[in-house]
């Protein structure tokens, strides 16, 4: 089947990660149907050739939705699912990562045919237009990613065969957030807490102070087809 003939749905696929995949896909041909939170997956992804998951950054219950949608789309008879995880996700200082390996359980016993990506930090989360504030350390290691460059990941996994049974961690570049600003031309440092977020901001922006979130490069360059 041509990625001209393929239907993909894409619960959560109305933010922006979702509407960056969705353009991915059209570059590609594909079709890309995005569903929102009223949507019934079991009727809005009958006829469609896979499912993207994404989940709502910080939801309260991951699991539960992920297991829903997994249900629609089995009713469905879609056969093929990427779910949208994060690097490192078993993290237990990080509820919300926790959260991101138990739906990969959930997915990998799903009885489909899958694919797990798991991005590092977005690039476009750090405003580098000026001097950058964040409530971690400046210095701590991250696998940074690029939002286009994981959309066209996406895109190529839902495309192309070769990728079931796959988990891939996913960063662009290396570095800390030291490093990116003096890169812009500004400075970064690191604001106290808390962050008055919530205590799952909180325990995130501590658990980075302490470790960062490392990731490597190699697998997205080779995905993409470039050197490393």
């Amino acid at each position: 089947m041509g990625a001209a003939q393929v239907r993909i749905a894409i619960p959560g696929g109305n933010g922006v990660t979702g509407r960056a995949v969705r353009a991915a896909l059209r570059r590609r041909g594909a079709d890309a149907v995005p569903l929102g939170r009223a949507d019934r997956v079991r009727d809005a992804a009958a006829g469609c050739a896979a499912a993207y998951l994404i989940a709502p950054n910080m939801h309260p219950d991951e699991p539960a939705l992920v297991g829903g949608w997994l249900d629609g789309l089995r009713a469905a008879g879609v056969g093929r699912v990427v779910y949208h995880s994060v690097a490192s996700p078993y993290v237990p200082a990080m509820p919300h990562h926790l959260g991101k390996a138990r739906s990969e359980d959930l997915v990998r016993r799903s009885g489909l045919r899958w694919t797990i990506l798991q991005p590092g930090a977005y690039l476009q989360n750090l405003d580098l237009s000026g001097p950058v504030r964040v409530p971690y350390d400046v210095h701590a290691p991250f696998g940074f990613a690029d939002l286009a460059e994981i959309a066209e990941v996406a895109a190529t996994v839902l495309t192309g065969p070769g990728h079931e049974g796959a988990t891939y961690e996913l960063a662009s570049r290396t570095g800390t957030v030291a490093q990116l600003a003096a890169e812009a031309g500004t400075t970064a440092e690191r604001v106290p807490g808390p962050s008055g977020r919530g205590a799952w901001f909180d325990a995130m922006f501590g658990y980075y102070d302490a470790h960062g979130l490392p990731a490597g490069t190699r697998t997205l360059d080779a995905l993409l087809g470039r050197a490393s």
